[in-house]
């Protein structure tokens, strides 16, 4: 390192740890991998990170917003980061000095406008598709305006407290829908405090006690299922689609500690909640617009919100929408969310097209094989400016999704390249995934 950089004072990116909710939407949204985690935190690694704020947007809760005068040589680390239960204090102006008068010697690392829609492999090499380049982080223009971080676990906010008046499993119980795909659709009441939402939020549940090292554990985040007058409607109340976590994504036995938490609810019993959260993922509300949603599992929570909106606006009359289209993808029939409300829906209202991918006797379809099935329909709505699509579920869907969007585009002779940025930058295009 010269001379120069020794001396070289930085703003260091920092999440704060005790408002992370864990989402990981930094991490997925960060064109240049300078994010991290453990079990414990998110990370930002300041060797890699060039301020191109393409993660502050994203962020449901605002801890990636955060930002310490720094001596390049003193920089945290990622080690020392994942050990944090809360940020440090600014350093004093005293250990700053003789640091700053070569900041301006030194050139920042320039900020792409935008992540790659193209990238290299880190193991590789080779060039790959980033699906996320395409994801919006503006809502729609006609959406309502959303409330955020009403309610939150640092010690001087609060939490609010919910009382649970509904849990009931929305899986089959089959053959091959056992504990291990047990989905619960829960509804909590906020009683006469205040806790404004709109379809496409997400709220954060605190599970009672301590980690296995003594500290509270930390919220985890759940889209909302229900539209923005409540589960039941005129009520202070909410759902949740949840499903019993008892394995990780390497298929280890592992118990989820928020899930079965939920899932085991009785009515009547208390649940800390923060948020809520979240002010992109919203439906758009003009009357022409259409509305294509594509998910997986519980995913569908938001995709459920937006349609039961719909579905009541049009049953008061006052409201005629434009087309609403469902692609919703499970292993099997008995381990999809909710199929049996969804068959009871009027098709001139919604197009619903299922996807399984291990019923046995049959082939294997996902998402984006009916996406590409229905490639006609789809192109149509690509090409007008009144729709908007919608992804959530597992990040091993999201470039599947955006591909078969790629290819529905280009097969109706249109760029896609252009259409994707157009989508993006008009909040007509959002991806939610975990």
């Amino acid at each position: 390192m010269n001379a120069v950089a020794e001396l070289a004072v930085i703003k260091q990116h920092l999440i704060d740890p005790e408002i992370c909710i864990r989402c990981n939407t930094c991490e997925a949204t960060c064109p240049v991998q300078a994010i991290t985690h453990d079990d414990n935190n998110y990370v930002v690694d300041a060797a890699k990170c060039n301020l191109c704020m393409a993660c502050i947007s994203p962020c449901p809760t605002g801890s990636i917003d955060n930002w310490r005068t720094m001596p390049l040589v003193r920089a945290y680390t990622t080690e020392e980061q994942l050990t944090w239960e809360e940020l440090p204090a600014e350093l004093p102006p005293e250990e700053l000095e003789g640091f700053a008068e070569a900041d301006a010697d030194v050139t920042p690392a320039p900020a792409p406008a935008a992540a790659p829609a193209v990238v290299a492999d880190a193991g590789s090499g080779q060039e790959v598709f980033n699906s996320s380049a395409f994801g919006a982080t503006l809502p729609p223009w006609s959406a309502a305006h959303a409330f955020v971080n009403l309610y939150g676990p640092k010690a001087n906010q609060k939490t609010v407290t919910a009382t649970v008046v509904g849990n009931v499993r929305v899986t089959e119980v089959g053959k091959t829908a056992g504990s291990d795909y047990d989905t619960h659709h829960i509804v909590l009441d906020f009683g006469a405090m205040p806790f404004p939402v709109l379809e496409g939020q997400s709220v954060g549940v605190v599970p009672p006690g301590t980690d296995a090292k003594g500290r509270t554990h930390h919220a985890r985040q759940y889209s909302i299922a229900s539209p923005r007058n409540g589960e039941r409607p005129g009520y202070n109340n909410l759902s949740l689609t949840i499903k019993r976590v008892l394995e990780d994504y390497q298929g280890k036995p592992v118990r989820g500690v928020a899930s079965n938490f939920m899932c085991d609810l009785k009515v009547g019993d208390k649940v800390e909640v923060i948020g809520p959260f979240g002010t992109s993922f919203l439906m758009p509300n003009h009357p022409r617009s259409n509305i294509v949603m594509i998910c997986t599992g519980t995913g569908s929570a938001p995709m459920r919100a937006m349609t039961e909106w719909r579905r009541r606006l049009r049953a008061s009359g006052k409201f005629e929408g434009g087309k609403l289209m469902l692609f919703f993808g499970a292993r099997t029939q008995e381990e999809l969310p909710y199929f049996g409300p969804l068959q009871s829906l009027p098709k001139d209202f919604i197009d619903i097209n299922f996807a399984f991918s291990r019923t046995p006797g049959q082939p294997k379809r996902y998402v984006q094989d009916v996406m590409r099935e229905r490639a006609a329909d789809l192109a149509a709505l690509l090409q007008d400016p009144n729709t908007c699509f919608y992804v959530c579920g597992l990040k091993s869907m999201e470039e599947g999704v955006v591909l078969a969007l790629r290819d529905v585009a280009q097969g109706a002779g249109l760029q896609w390249d252009t259409l994707g940025d157009t989508l993006k930058r008009e909040g007509r295009l959002h991806l939610e995934t975990y």
